[in-house]
């Protein structure tokens, strides 16, 4: 069992988190130009965090963009009456 990160191990793994968020944003998402930061990210972060955060992350966009973008229901039937 993996004990868990003190706080200096913790805030290094938030900054390579934050490191590759941004680059991320500032990529429109291409994986291939932030590879550097996701291996350092992966490098510095309990393999659990990091499968957490890229959840974390995969989630906030998406409910920025229904944000944004709005809500559209799936077609289908209107309700049954």
């Amino acid at each position: 069992m993996m004990t868990a990160p003190n706080s200096a191990e913790r805030k290094t793994c938030w900054d390579a988190r934050d490191h590759l968020w941004k680059c991320l944003d500032d990529n429109d998402d291409n994986f291939a130009s932030c590879q550097r930061f996701q291996s350092e990210f992966e490098a510095k972060c309990p393999a659990q965090w990091v499968k957490y955060f890229t959840k974390r992350r995969d989630f906030l966009k998406y409910k920025e963009k229904m944000q944004t973008e709005g809500f559209t229901p799936a077609e289908g039937p209107q309700g049954a009456s």
